[in-house]
């Protein structure tokens, strides 16, 4: 019984130890489960370790570096943060502006001024102190590098940031400061700029009468002073920023602009003629007239208010800036155009007229010496200064060469044969016309003045006397070119009633002017003796022997019978008929230009034709009245024969004359010119 309670206890014992080691291995396979668990998880953070361990290191590594440089890293970090936070706080307060500067400076442009100006202090103190900022930054890192205080990589990310700072402290760089609001400011500026010149700038009115009449005295309205001192402030500020050539522009761009709208009324579109636009100068001779009208407007009171305005406005920047900017607005408004125009007269074909608008523009341009060399004179208007003195020169030139050669162009005359209407020539009444206008008190003083300026241009000194003896020596050629004339006539009741009209016409225009009076009453008187000599040996020899058809010999005493009385006035009526039709016919086409002298010399034709015609027509008429052929012979009534006679020597109209003028080489050119044109150019 014991063996079997031992055997028991052994078997219980066996079994006891079995569950425990099964426990034992269950326990043992958990852990290893668990363990393998451990190891898998461990797996990503070995190797999540083995890449953070660079960074760690680096991290560490300034704890292992020299106790001395880890203490002096402070001191270096002070001094860079003080200038680097005041850079900082500008920073702040520049954005703080923003709002400001972008509002529209109309609504209180002070305000608006003085904020610019302290976005501009701003920068200022930026550029002054950026630079000095990022010195010490740069030293800190420099520090930290050399050290080895800091790792590599945050030292090249603090590199790139510096350089960035640097590039900021340039200028450009600063203008971009918060999206460009400098800029953004500044052209909020000019637009003001503008818009106070425009609102302020109105052109004159005036009228497009050629006549300026009252105009001439208006001057346009000055700005304000105060959009003046608005102006003033507001350049203060672009200019500042570099911005005074956009002013200058803006400024030019709306005065010569509004300079041009005032002369727009005008009418001078003429200025733009060219040269092969016209024939000569009598087709522009109106444009003329007008042109030194119209710039001595321009110049004494547009553009002398404009002279006196870009002085007001730019006076704070110097002389040099506004006269710069009065040449642009002068250049741009016109002047220039009214030169050239001048210029081109100078250049169109010569002719006898030309000397006298010549003269008409040089006196213009002499009337405004005094203006052109006040406005334009500086060093600015340069180009002005030179077109003038070039049109001044080619006036002064072609005056005095179209003046010394005029008697030459009288003596080419000579050759051209007397007008077949005896009437009198285009040169005649041309030049005397035209030497008296040469000598009077309009055009003598100014080619006086010409040819003292030629003649010294030459170094040779003119005298006074010059101008009238070539003046009379002009007329001596037109009197020989009468003398001429008068002789090449073969028909010589043409010849004597050429030399009647023209000496009459001497005498007739030159009486009473100055021209007469240096000629003197005996040139003149012997000029009328001649016009008396010349008209009575035409009527002598024309119409003075037609009564002699007409006698009555043969009547009074005879005895023949009334048949024979009859056919011996038929007789005589038919030869004065047909003479008195041929003369008739032959001077219907002759011409007395004078009606003084036309209506004399009709008034002598009737007296000596008319009662004697008369008295045979009441004695001898009744003979051939009732003949049944009696128109043939009483062919005019006494009164159809008068109205015939004082119908004679009227000018027909359309009338032509040839004057032939020499060209540069000295070859004759035949320029036909319409006597009536000619006219109305020398009245």
């Amino acid at each position: 019984m014991a063996a079997s309670v031992n055997e028991s206890s052994d078997s219980k014992d066996g079994v006891g130890n079995l569950v425990a080691a099964t426990k034992s291995l269950k326990l043992s396979l958990e852990k290893s489960k668990a363990i393998g668990l451990a190891l898998k998880k461990a797996g990503p953070r070995l190797d999540e370790i083995n890449q953070r361990l660079p960074s760690l290191e680096a991290a560490v590594r300034p704890i292992r570096a020299d106790k001395d440089a880890l203490v002096a890293v402070g001191g270096h970090i002070n001094r860079a943060v003080g200038p680097a936070a005041a850079v900082l706080k500008v920073f702040d307060a520049v954005h703080g502006l923003e709002k400001s500067l972008l509002s529209d400076p109309r609504n209180d442009l002070p305000g608006y001024l003085s904020v610019l100006k302290r976005l501009e202090e701003a920068l200022r103190f930026l550029g002054d102190n950026c630079g000095l900022a990022i010195q010490w930054l740069e030293d800190i890192v420099e520090y930290l590098e050399d050290n080895t205080v800091a790792d590599e990589r945050y030292l090249l990310n603090l590199k790139k940031l510096l350089k960035g700072l640097r590039d900021f402290g340039n200028k450009e760089q600063r203008q971009c400061l918060d999206g460009g609001i400098l800029d953004a400011a500044l052209d909020k500026l000019e637009s003001e700029f503008r818009q106070l010149l425009m609102e302020h700038t109105v052109p004159l009115p005036m009228s497009s009468s050629p006549s300026l009449g009252e105009q001439a005295c208006i001057a346009p309205s000055p700005l304000p002073v105060t959009v003046i001192q608005k102006l003033q402030a507001i350049m203060g500020r672009l200019v500042a920023n570099n911005g005074l050539e956009k002013c200058i522009s803006i400024y030019v761009e709306v005065r010569s602009s509004n300079v041009r709208a005032s002369l727009q009324a005008l009418d001078l579109d003429y200025l733009e003629i060219s040269v092969s636009e016209f024939n000569d100068v009598q087709s522009i001779e109106a444009y003329i007239s007008n042109w030194g009208k119209h710039l001595e407007f321009a110049v004494k009171h547009l553009l002398e208010a404009e002279y006196k305005l870009c002085s007001d406005v730019f006076e704070r920047i110097g002389v040099n800036v506004w006269m710069g900017c009065f040449a642009k607005i002068a250049s741009q408004a016109g002047i220039l155009a009214f030169l050239q125009f001048g210029k081109t007269v100078t250049e169109s074909k010569k002719d006898p007229i030309k000397l006298l608008k010549l003269l008409d523009i040089f006196a213009s341009l002499n009337k405004l010496r005094l203006d052109f060399n006040r406005l334009f004179g500086g060093a600015a208007c340069l180009e002005i200064q030179n077109l003038t003195r070039d049109l001044i020169k080619k006036l002064i030139d072609g005056a005095a060469e179209i003046f010394w050669e005029l008697l030459v162009q009288v003596e080419l005359q000579r050759q051209i044969a007397p007008p077949p209407d005896g009437g009198v020539p285009r040169l005649v009444s041309f030049i005397t016309e035209y030497c008296n206008k040469l000598l009077g008190d309009d055009y003598k003083p100014i080619l006086t003045q010409v040819l003292v300026i030629h003649q010294s241009w030459k170094h040779e000194k003119f005298q006074e006397r010059l101008l009238i003896t070539e003046v009379l020596n002009i007329i001596k050629a037109v009197e020989l070119n009468l003398e001429t004339w008068i002789k090449a006539y073969e028909d010589t009741t043409l010849s004597n009633f050429f030399g009647m009209n023209n000496h009459w016409h001497l005498y007739r225009h030159l009486k009473g002017t100055k021209l007469g009076d240096l000629l003197g009453d005996s040139w003149l008187k012997e000029h009328e003796q001649y016009k008396d000599y010349y008209a009575a040996v035409f009527l002598r020899d024309s119409w003075g022997k037609l009564p002699g058809h007409l006698s009555r010999e043969g009547l009074i005493l005879f005895s023949g019978g009334r048949a024979t009385a009859r056919d011996l006035v038929k007789k005589r009526l038919k030869t004065f008929n047909e003479t008195f039709d041929d003369m008739y016919k032959q001077q219907s086409n002759w011409m007395v230009s004078e009606r003084d002298l036309r209506e004399k010399t009709c008034q002598l034709i009737v007296q000596a034709v008319v009662p004697v015609y008369r008295s045979f027509m009441q004695n001898y008429g009744p003979l051939v009245e009732q003949d049944a052929s009696s128109n043939k012979y009483a062919k005019y009534s006494v009164q159809t024969l008068e109205q015939m006679l004082l119908s004679l020597f009227r000018p027909k109209p359309g009338r032509y004359g040839s004057f032939v003028v020499r060209d540069s080489s000295g070859k004759l050119n035949n320029a036909v010119a319409d006597l009536r044109r000619t006219a109305s150019a020398v009245n």
